[in-house]
């Protein structure tokens, strides 16, 4: 029966790991079965890795309406015939704003929703079966319905108050045919069902933006950061993205030792450094020598870090190895609860990642993106592809993907394995979170001045993918902490 003990520990579990996917051709992962399963069968119809992501996307947003959605954002890095191609797809303040302040929730935290342009740029770009194809399982399952995961359900019910539709039970079935309606549109018109048009001027009637925000909306083709970390080059996106935060994180811990103590002032520093630093231009990475020498015997108190966060990740591979890294995210749980209208869209809040601080480069201006963040990843060898990943989980993102690399690069773990690793969580400050996996360490590190708590629910640790690819098969991992799974052909 599915009740209240769904994130329990079983009682007398086996204490076997669960063991990776293995395909010879092709993969998707998830964190949702239906959205899986909606990628797979893109690769079946003779899509390629974008179509399976597509048409795993657009189900992310009727299977997992708190994390993601039309009116949210989205990035991707895509590798395509031998190149490395960055996509993001987050959208801009008001053109126009009467003074540099922002709500963290409400009408006033909405920048222009970015995910529909980024869908059709790169289904125009990159696929094989149209955007129309993509979204034609989710509108389906819209319509019909889909049945709360525990996941899901428990997410819903904590942002309730921002939700447009009641919490459905684990296992109750729920439909949005307002949502069904939306899809359709685009899947008839394209983006522009959402950027001009009846949708346009529900949009700014909700929010402070204005129809011409939406109109003059496009999505920016960017070179991604790459770093080279022992033998494997780190793919993640630039600014207005925490990407960077991950590669400072990691060159800061390539010459430590590998315990606790420093992998977790390491991704301190990198997020420290990201969260004073980015903004809606470029940034140079810092070398990581003056950070390393800033970590100490004891912990570090004066670290910034950013909260926040209600997100999906996907990634597929397809038989040719091209690759898709794809995350899309409306941030809080049911974004700025703001609903528009009845075309059952759930307004993002991202304009809660400005700051108001003066003179910082992220405050927030009319027509600027704000500090996202939402990353994708992706891991080259010679040239060649090893595969995407990515950890969804705002403030957690960078430093889960820190922690995952060191899994696979230092630790050899394949992908299933190294995503269901426990993790810490860096919380501001000396705050640092433990899984239970990792509470063996928390009397050290609280020796160390740590401000040590042990989590008793897997919420705030993320959710994550990984496809690795060699000569002769894939392998994938869907993390343990949600619903999903991978699959391949």
């Amino acid at each position: 029966m599915l009740n209240e003990r769904l994130f329990a520990a079983a009682s007398g579990a086996s204490g076997w790991a669960r063991l990776p996917t293995i395909a010879a051709d092709a993969m998707v992962a998830t964190s949702h079965p239906l959205a899986t399963r909606a990628g797979v069968r893109a690769l079946e119809a003779g899509g390629n890795a974008l179509d399976a992501a597509l048409a795993a996307a657009a189900m992310l947003t009727v299977c997992e309406p708190p994390h993601n959605g039309v009116g949210g954002d989205a990035f991707a890095q895509l590798w395509f015939d031998g190149e490395l191609h960055g996509l993001n797809g987050s959208g801009r303040a008001p053109a126009h704003i009467d003074q540099p302040t922002v709500d963290s929730a409400g009408p006033r935290s909405v920048t222009v929703p970015g995910a529909v342009r980024a869908w059709a740029d790169a289904a125009e770009r990159f696929g094989r079966l149209g955007l129309d194809a993509a979204l034609a399982g989710a509108i389906d399952a819209a319509r019909d319905g889909v049945a709360a995961t525990a996941r899901i359900a428990e997410h819903w019910r904590r942002a309730q108050a921002r939700a447009p539709w009641p919490a459905p039970r684990p296992g109750e079935r729920y439909r949005l045919p307002d949502l069904a309606g939306t899809l359709q549109a685009i899947a008839d018109r394209g983006p522009d069902a959402i950027y001009s048009g009846p949708i346009a001027a529900a949009i700014a009637q909700a929010s402070w933006l204005s129809e011409e925000d939406l109109a003059a909306h496009r999505s920016e083709w960017v070179t991604p950061l790459r770093r080279a970390y022992r033998g494997v080059e780190i793919c993640e996106l630039p600014p207005n993205t925490q990407g960077a935060a991950a590669l400072v994180a990691l060159a800061i811990a390539e010459e430590l030792d590998g315990d606790l103590h420093g992998d977790v002032e390491a991704a301190k520093l990198g997020l420290d450094w990201a969260a004073r630093t980015i903004g809606d231009a470029p940034v140079e990475l810092p070398e990581p020598g003056a950070l390393r020498a800033r970590i100490g015997s004891r912990a570090a108190a004066d670290t910034r870090v950013w909260a926040g966060g209600g997100t999906t990740y996907l990634c597929a591979v397809d038989g040719e190895r091209n690759a898709v890294s794809w995350i899309q995210s409306i941030f809080d749980g049911f974004g700025a609860g703001v609903a528009v209208g009845d075309t059952g869209i759930a307004l993002h809040n991202r304009g809660a990642g400005f700051t108001e601080e003066e003179g910082h480069p992220n405050r927030i201006a009319p027509g600027k993106r704000p500090f996202h963040t939402i990353i994708p990843g992706l891991l080259l060898r010679d040239g060649r592809l090893p595969g995407p990943f990515g950890i969804m989980g705002g403030g957690m993102q960078a430093q889960a993907h820190f922690q995952l690399v060191r899994h696979v690069v230092d630790g050899g773990l394949d992908p299933q394995a190294a995503l269901d690793a426990a993790r810490f969580r860096v919380m501001g400050g000396a705050r640092v979170a433990l899984e239970p996996g990792l509470a063996a360490h928390a009397d050290d590190l609280r020796a160390r001045g740590h401000d040590v708590e042990v989590a008793d629910v897997p919420h705030g640790f993320g959710v994550g993918q990984m496809i690795l690819a060699d000569d002769d098969a894939l392998v994938g991992g869907s993390d343990g902490r949600a619903d999903g799974h991978a699959a391949g052909l």
